[in-house]
């Protein structure tokens, strides 16, 4: 049985997408298998795998609205034991058209189940609603990046808030695994700031790993290969390879 995290936050532009994709690139580099599913509307995971969103017929909405053979809408990538699980615009209008007599549980049914993969992670949109509470509900774990700039703790405050929501009602065994540092930048003093009080507030909940920011990351997505593969020597590439230590999800 594959093992699921969602990647999450409520804010936009704090990594989510560059988190799933570079740990999707650091675990296969230690032999497993990956699948991503995108449940964001924007389709940015399609984007950093360097394939066109609009050119698939079928999507995780059609598993959803339509029980599509969701076997049959997972799309291979140009890397190795990664696979893509697309979103297309009709996502935002996801929650209207599930027939479902609990259509925030059904993500969770689809995928429990697919035991073609080691580790399916999930890309949340950067919003409070339905495919995010869909995405927390069928997880396992879940890792929040921050970024390291004005409004990170708002932002955490209400990450946290739906995180005991779904806890309490939805999925009890739901875990954090950790507050994710990114975009740091040792020069800034607002950067380190908000480091010492992410630790401070939750001390072994955050990673010791941190992702800089990097030219290389941006470049890689670019190009839509991962950045542990794509410049497997640069710092980004070698914080999200540390990550996957610090979890110790190749065991």
């Amino acid at each position: 049985m594959a093992h699921i995290i969602a990647i999450a936050n409520q804010k936009g532009g704090v990594g989510k997408t560059t988190t799933t994709i570079s740990l999707a690139g650091a675990l296969i580099s230690h032999n497993k298998k990956v699948l991503v599913i995108d449940m964001d509307p924007q389709s940015n995971c399609a984007k950093s795998l360097g394939l066109d969103a609009s050119l698939f017929n079928h999507s995780v909405y059609d598993v959803l609205v339509s029980n599509y053979d969701i076997y049959k809408a997972i799309k291979k990538t140009r890397i190795k034991d990664l696979d893509l699980l697309p979103s297309k615009v009709d996502l935002t209008i996801l929650e209207t058209k599930i027939k479902s007599k609990n259509p925030l549980l059904l993500l969770g049914k689809c995928i429990r189940n697919l035991d073609a993969y080691d580790y399916i992670l999930i890309d949340t949109p950067p919003s409070f609603g339905f495919l995010q509470l869909s995405s927390l509900i069928a997880s396992d774990e879940v890792i929040i990046p921050v970024q390291c700039e004005c409004f990170a703790l708002d932002a955490v405050s209400h990450m946290l808030a739906t995180i005991s929501n779904v806890q309490l009602h939805y999925n009890k065994n739901l875990k954090i695994l950790g507050f994710l540092l990114t975009m740091y930048d040792s020069r800034l003093r607002l950067a380190t700031e908000i480091t010492i009080e992410i630790r401070k507030l939750f001390k072994e909940k955050t990673f010791v790993t941190q992702i800089p920011r990097n030219n290389s990351i941006v470049e890689s997505q670019m190009v839509g290969i991962p950045i542990t593969i794509y410049r497997p020597n640069s710092t980004g590439a070698q914080a999200y390879n540390a990550l996957v230590k610090e979890l110790n999800l190749d065991k």
